[in-house]
């Protein structure tokens, strides 16, 4: 055999070697991936771990209230009165800037130097297929995801990936950009479509180890009485996306929320995966034991890993006793927020800009006569100063650590 043989045999035979039965180049080891171990999760040196740390809010799934707004509230409303104010072609432009500078590497390698381990990224399924347009994918959230995770393996940080706002929604409030109800739990269509998008994200990330794993709905079902009658159909819209998710990869974790704002764990039955964790959220209740007691008695029972998926907006001193409570607990959590405008209750923050107030004032109009709302409109050398000055102000270089925030948080402020 001569030489041009001899190294092109040996090049098949390195191909072959490295594709699966099937064709396939081969995964990563699911040793690579962090796993479950009965009630701990375990990285890949077999070592136990906490996850701390901290939910990218309002940079995917942008919400009202982060910038002050009390009427538009849900994102579609937000982004209805920036389209009132600069136009459709110059709204647009305005939310890919905004998605370049709320979150950057700068931001990263702030929360790993705190101390962290983990970033919760929720996102708009919208980001990814358009809601019109089932069959096409495209949008800026591939993008958005690749750019996270790759900052975070440069950084030792893990990335969890949280649907906030899943196809026809999954509360029907402003959380998750739907339009007033959780059509998601009516829809068979809705449905089938919230498991091809985790399928596809599943594809995609499957031999990805910085992805911990998929958090499948965020806060599904809300607490009012009428919603109750969603609860049985929580746990076997989970499996169908689980199903389907293991159908193209075995190694993430899959994280469930319970009903009512991820609290109500009652509609869990036996574990049916053997690499879930349980998360619940906690706001506004006493920082104490005895309000966690329910999902440690789950944990207990079930011998499955629990996370803290969202807690937050609350005072330095709250913050501090639900803290030590969850690591008492050996409970993992990610708080809520990282970052938002004018506050303390986050880990970052940053001033408002100039002429907001008039921004503020318009979006009260939300839904008023096209008169009323021409006669309120700001200047508009005001409107572009005010947006323009949101996305300066929000830069990583613009914003400012909330000390005590963090030391809530067990941390020590990076100067």
């Amino acid at each position: 055999m001569n030489t041009r043989l001899l190294l092109l045999a040996t090049i098949v035979t390195v191909f072959l070697t490295a594709c699966s039965p099937q064709g396939e180049i081969r995964r990563e080891s699911s040793a690579a991936f962090v796993t479950v171990d009965g009630s701990r999760l375990v990285d890949p040196d077999g070592e136990a771990i906490i996850l701390r740390g901290i939910n990218l809010g309002n940079w995917l799934v942008p919400e009202g209230y982060m910038f002050k707004f009390d009427k538009a509230v849900g994102l579609w409303q937000i982004e209805q009165v920036v389209k009132e104010l600069i136009g459709p072609a110059e709204a647009r432009a305005f939310w890919d800037r905004y998605r370049d500078v709320y979150i950057t590497k700068e931001d990263i390698s702030f929360i790993k130097a705190l101390g962290m381990n983990v970033v919760r990224v929720p996102f708009n399924y919208k980001l990814f297929t358009p809601e019109d347009y089932p069959e096409i994918w495209t949008g800026p959230g591939f993008d958005m995801l690749d750019r996270v995770i790759e900052w975070s393996r440069e950084e030792g940080l893990y990335v969890l990936f949280d649907l906030h706002a899943a196809p026809c929604g999954q509360t029907g409030e402003n959380i998750d950009d739907s339009i007033g109800y959780p059509w998601l739990f009516e829809s068979e269509e809705c449905q089938a479509r919230t498991v091809d998008f985790w399928k596809k994200l599943a594809e995609r990330y499957r031999d990805e180890p910085v992805v911990i794993g998929y958090d499948l709905l965020n806060e599904p079902i809300p607490h009012y009485p009428e919603y109750e009658k969603y609860n049985p159909l929580l746990e076997p819209l989970y499996k169908r996306i689980t199903t389907a998710i293991r159908e193209v990869d075995p190694n993430h974790l899959i994280f469930l929320g319970g009903a009512q704002w991820d609290s109500n764990f009652k509609v869990f039955g036996a574990p049916f995966d053997d690499k879930l964790v349980y998360t619940f959220h906690k706001y506004w209740t006493e920082p104490t034991a005895e309000v966690v007691q329910e999902y440690v008695a789950f944990r207990d029972s079930f011998n499955v890993p629990l996370l803290m998926g969202e807690s937050g907006e609350n005072t330095d001193e709250w913050i501090t006793t639900f803290t030590r409570t969850l690591e008492e607990e050996e409970i993992s959590w990610t708080y809520w927020p990282y970052k938002k405008m004018d506050a303390t209750s986050c880990v970052r923050t940053f001033d408002r800009p100039p002429f907001w107030d008039e921004i503020v004032a318009y979006q009260e109009l939300f839904g008023a006569s096209f008169e009323e709302k021409r006669k309120a409109r700001p200047p508009q050398e005001h409107i572009k100063a005010a947006l323009e000055g949101l996305l300066e102000n929000s830069r990583f270089e613009n914003t400012r650590a909330n000390e005590g925030y963090i030391r809530a948080l067990g941390l020590e402020p990076v100067l």
